[in-house]
């Protein structure tokens, strides 16, 4: 099935055939002139897996398991979350979701925007690719925002307050924006960071959505929780600039404090909503605790009853009450139901 061409170096696979529900419903679910290059990345993505130790270990000692709905996911998040943390492919992968996200959620909205990945295409400046991708507003490709995604902990604010030019040259959130807005052309700049990946300068100052006047828009994600939330909230602000901004000279000051009331609603808002959640997790914990003590206490309590009437406990008794397994699947059907409860 699998030839190696050492010439030309290069794979050459015939009659290649996979039955794998997950593997069918990804592709099943893509455009059919997209389905080649998913292909070469999902090929390549693995490969890479394969080649850390950590992971391989990792594969070999659930080969026998896997199959089941449950292990496949979970192998799937564990090799997503490897991936996202090497260095050299991180920054595709990311850019990669935010422009997926971003056009589902034009979908969803029923809007005529369209996010574009620009790749490793230079911009107007030379050898230039700040801008990793554009979104042309309502299909007008002269009305753009750009978009720098940097998943990387060197990137600090870098305000011009604080810039030293005398220092060695390194990319920081303003340069990003200014570098992106000049390098596509576009109306506005938008910068993306995610949460366990960003610098602390830049967390201090934007814990969700940031604005810098002048320059653009901050908004710090959550990819491993799947979260795009504060991406959607930023570029909606950029597009209300972008569409409304007039050829006139604007009131600057005014301007911020406008987008900054807003921004401060906005955060607010966001600390609301994780309070609630971290109260559903609260008391999703304590519930699941509370039915563990009980399904102890009657377990326990079966046990005593058996021993002060027979008066001794068999070997086969003694392993089960060490074990507790009948516990174990008393309480995960519970746990389901907990779970099922506030979802």
């Amino acid at each position: 099935m699998l030839r190696i061409n050492q010439q030309l170096k290069r794979l050459e696979i015939k009659e290649f055939e996979i039955e794998n529900q997950i593997v069918f419903n990804y592709f099943d679910n893509l455009p059919a002139a997209e389905r080649d290059e998913k292909l070469l990345r999902a090929i390549y993505i693995g490969v890479l897996a394969l080649m850390e130790d950590r992971m391989s270990a990792f594969l070999s000692k659930t080969s026998n398991e896997l199959g089941t709905e449950l292990e496949s996911l979970k192998m799937i998040f564990e090799m997503k979350k490897e991936l996202f943390y090497k260095s050299t492919i991180k920054g595709t992968l990311a850019e990669d979701e935010i422009a997926e996200f971003l056009n589902q959620y034009f979908a969803d909205k029923r809007l005529k925007d369209r996010a574009f990945l620009t790749g490793n295409s230079a911009g107007n400046l030379p050898k230039n690719k700040t801008g990793d991708i554009i979104c042309e507003i309502n299909g007008k490709p002269e009305l753009k925002i750009a978009i720098e995604c940097k998943f990387d902990k060197s990137v600090r604010l870098g305000d011009i307050e604080s810039k030293d030019i005398f220092t060695r040259k390194s990319d920081t959130a303003w340069s990003q924006l200014i570098e992106a807005q000049a390098n596509r052309d576009s109306k506005v700049s938008l910068i993306v960071f995610d949460i366990s990946l960003v610098e602390n300068s830049i967390l201090k100052n934007f814990e969700n959505v940031g604005y810098i006047p002048g320059v653009g828009f901050v908004a710090i994600i959550n990819s491993q929780k799947g979260d795009y939330s504060n991406l959607a909230i930023a570029y909606m602000l950029a597009r209300d600039i972008a569409l409304n901004a007039k050829q006139l000279e604007l009131d600057k000051d005014i301007l911020v404090i406008l987008v900054n009331r807003l921004i401060k609603d906005i955060n607010e808002i966001t600390a609301i909503k994780n309070l609630v959640h971290s109260n559903i997790e609260n008391n999703k914990a304590i519930l699941k605790q509370l039915e563990k003590s009980m399904l102890l206490m009657e377990f326990n309590q079966q046990y005593l009853k058996k021993f002060l009437m027979e008066g001794t406990l068999t070997k086969e008794d003694l392993l089960n009450f060490y074990q507790g397994e009948d516990v174990k699947i008393k309480f995960t059907n519970i746990e389901k139901d907990i779970n099922d409860y506030f979802s």
